[in-house]
């Protein structure tokens, strides 16, 4: 009987951990139910694709910020700043791709670091600091720009977001463009289900509590067969966009730090508990500054990534996108407190977002209900984690 209880427990407990999958499918089938088929159509796969690309670049530097605790208010207006400046370079100065690249992320980390600065070794609240630079790097946005949009990009500053696999292989690539896709595909989903089986055996190892064998073969199922399907799909249209690839390889980079590495194990820590964290030895303020540097950072690709997608830098560029990115990471199941969430978790949560998103916009919903419907379903993501931890107490 405690047997079948326990199975039982571990059950609901997995079911879950999955339960933000569950809710993507259902999404996923509505919207394809009620757009007629045009949800999973490889044009608008591509389309959904495309328009993420930035925020789910955010999100990597999102969710380590959010692991401490806080969140960062200034991430729309660092994606203008950036954007601006690699537009005033390159088109007004003409710069080549690669130093206003350089530049660019460099300025990023700057912004990443001079809030760092702020909040961690002086103590001032993220959000004071972060809603700050807000206002500071929207109005220099202004100044750098004089007001106008300056645009367009060279073509291989636009190769960044506007390409595709193919492209980069050559002319002759396109018959062989489903090989090339499907083989990546499949190459993807064995790496996957390497790193699960590797990782668990090493928790057991090290005598780290593990969840049934059962959950993590199922994970492994569900996402190739997630991985081949949508690679089929894009097979029918151009391929892998090259932007895809980037984000699968900071993804991978970026899980692995967080999961790995001796910093990200200090950002859960010192989310979870910050004082016990900094009577461990943990360098809590060494953890916050480099999250706040490496959001920043990451900032600066995205700004790049949607300035090559819209070839032209505007002084409202990234407006929202702090929203996007935070909502992202607590769909996805991040801990409003921190000390909790994971990358594929907020990717989730992005992809949730996304083709919500890309629905209403199909059926010909205006922006207000879309907004509107954003709220609610960010709201019931937070219910969902912190009311159950209410009951326990």
């Amino acid at each position: 009987m405690s047997k079948l209880k326990n199975n039982r427990t571990d059950l609901a407990k997995t079911l879950r951990s999955y339960s933000m999958i569950f809710v993507l499918i259902a999404i996923v089938i509505l919207s394809q139910i009620l757009t007629g088929g045009l949800t999973l159509n490889p044009r608008n796969i591509t389309n959904i694709i495309l328009q993420q690309s930035y925020i789910v670049i955010l999100i990597l530097g999102m969710l380590p910020v959010i692991l401490t605790g806080n969140v960062d208010l200034s991430v729309g207006s660092s994606v203008a700043f950036a954007g601006a400046v690699a537009a005033v370079l390159q088109v007004n100065l003409g710069w080549g791709t690669l130093p206003t690249l350089v530049v660019a992320l460099a300025i990023g980390a700057a912004i990443g670091a001079w809030n760092g600065l702020w909040i961690a070794i002086f103590d001032i609240p993220a959000f004071i600091v972060t809603l700050s630079s807000q206002l500071v790097f929207r109005g220099l946005t202004q100044v750098v720009l004089d007001g106008a949009s300056i645009g367009p990009f060279d073509e291989t500053f636009r190769a960044i977001a506007g390409s595709f696999i193919t492209d980069i292989l050559g002319e002759n690539a396109a018959g062989v463009m489903p090989i090339i896709t499907m083989g990546l595909a499949v190459v993807a989903c064995v790496v996957y289900a390497l790193v699960q089986i590797i990782g668990r055996r090493q928790k057991i190892a090290h005598g780290v509590p593990v969840k049934a064998a059962w959950g993590m073969v199922a994970r492994i199922v569900i996402i190739s067969a997630v991985i081949l399907v949508l690679s089929y799909m894009l097979c029918l249209d151009k391929g892998y966009p090259t932007v895809l690839v980037i984000l699968l390889v900071f993804s991978l980079i970026y899980s692995f730090i967080c999961n790995r590495t001796v910093f990200g194990r200090s950002l859960y820590a010192v989310g979870g508990n910050r004082k016990a964290a900094a009577l461990s030895g943990i360098k809590d303020r060494m953890s916050m500054f480099m999250a706040y540097t490496n959001m920043g950072f990451v900032a600066a690709i995205a700004a790049l990534v949607y300035a090559a997608r819209m070839n032209v830098a505007t002084p409202k560029a990234g407006t929202g996108f702090e929203l996007d990115a935070i909502a992202a990471c607590y769909v996805g199941g991040a801990s409003v407190s921190g000390g909790a969430g994971t990358i594929g978790g907020a990717l989730i949560g992005c992809l949730v977002i996304g083709i919500l998103n890309n629905g209403m916009s199909l059926l010909g919903i205006s922006p207000d209900w879309q907004q509107t419907v954003k709220g609610i379903v960010i709201l019931g993501s937070v219910a969902f984690d912190i009311i159950p931890k209410m009951r326990k107490k």
